[in-house]
């Protein structure tokens, strides 16, 4: 749809918590923002939705247009999205289901909403099925952080746990590889396009989390802890290493069905040996300091001199 008929639909959302009017009335939308996979900008769509456990599930059918809508192919150049249900907003995946399990849901979403059959059978193309999922567990609200040391040893452990989880599907889809010696399409033909959606989620909340550490958390403590100069400057040159490590990794993502495995998975060793000594000494060397930091941050207060203060 143009942007000049999904816009006031996206305001009439925002300023209703959720709720439209006219032929979307009572029925479950959502706002899908997404980051052009050209333009680098964002772009907020309003899509219908059905839900599946825990996961939304979002259908690329364009109303059985023959081409995929453009926010599918931006989630496939960005996988990290924004999403926006009722009054809440989140950050989350976006992952397309294929083979069987994009057919066991979109027999789902046509059980709760059928006009998604007819757009089907309207096009030759098939229509993506994306699994929107959060992009990381919400805490418990007893064990939320209350400092920033908390804050990053939250942020760290996602991250081990996303890396751990790319290096078993890596296993897992090699493993598959490697046991299929006969003619035709190897098993799980799916699997490959998992690992590097995988694998692009991971490498870009990585590079948000760093980005943001050199932009301002690093920024700010060399200002107030200036015996952290040596420090800081050692983790800044983690960062520039680490970067360079994934996207030596992405490049090899690109031929991910006829990629080397023993290089592959040499790339990301290295990167995974890189991210966790680099963690670690974080740790080691900001978590006394970013203690005493109340999470989050209190609003910056004027000084005498007219600077701020933490």
């Amino acid at each position: 749809m143009p942007a000049s008929f999904n816009q006031p639909i996206i305001e009439e959302f925002r300023a209703n918590g959720g709720k439209v009017g006219g032929p979307f009335e009572g029925g479950d939308l959502l706002l899908l923002t997404t980051t052009g996979a050209r333009s680098g900008e964002e772009h907020t769509v309003p899509l219908g939705y059905v839900r599946d456990g825990d996961l939304l599930l979002v259908v690329g059918s364009a109303g059985g247009a023959p081409r995929h809508p453009a926010w599918y192919h931006n989630l496939l150049a960005h996988p990290v999205v924004r999403v926006e249900v009722g009054t809440e907003a989140f950050e989350a995946h976006a992952v397309p289901a294929e083979g069987e399990y994009r057919e066991r849901l979109f027999e789902h979403v046509v059980r709760a909403a059928p006009g998604y059959a007819d757009y089907q059978a309207g096009t030759t193309r098939t229509l993506p099925v994306v699994v929107l999922s959060r992009s990381a567990p919400e805490a418990d609200a007893a064990g939320e952080a209350t400092d920033m040391a908390g804050k990053l040893l939250e942020v760290h452990t996602w991250l081990r746990s996303q890396l751990r989880q790319v290096r078993a599907e890596a296993d897992a889809h090699f493993a598959a590889l490697a046991a299929h010696d006969g003619p035709g399409e190897p098993p799980a033909p799916g699997l490959g396009l998992q690992l590097r959606r995988h694998c692009l989620e991971f490498c870009e909340a990585l590079r948000f989390h760093h980005t943001g550490e050199d932009e301002h958390t690093f920024p700010a403590l060399a200002r107030w802890h200036p015996h952290l100069a040596g420090v800081l400057a050692r983790l800044g040159d983690e960062h520039r290493v680490i970067a360079r490590l994934q996207d030596e990794l992405l490049a090899l993502l690109d031929g991910i069905g006829a990629a080397d495995p023993g290089r592959f998975r040499a790339e990301l060793d290295r990167m995974s040996e890189e991210l966790g000594e680099h963690l670690a000494y974080e740790e080691e060397a900001l978590l006394p300091v970013l203690a005493g930091i109340p999470w989050p941050p209190a609003p910056p207060a004027s000084g005498a001199d007219g600077g701020t203060t933490p």
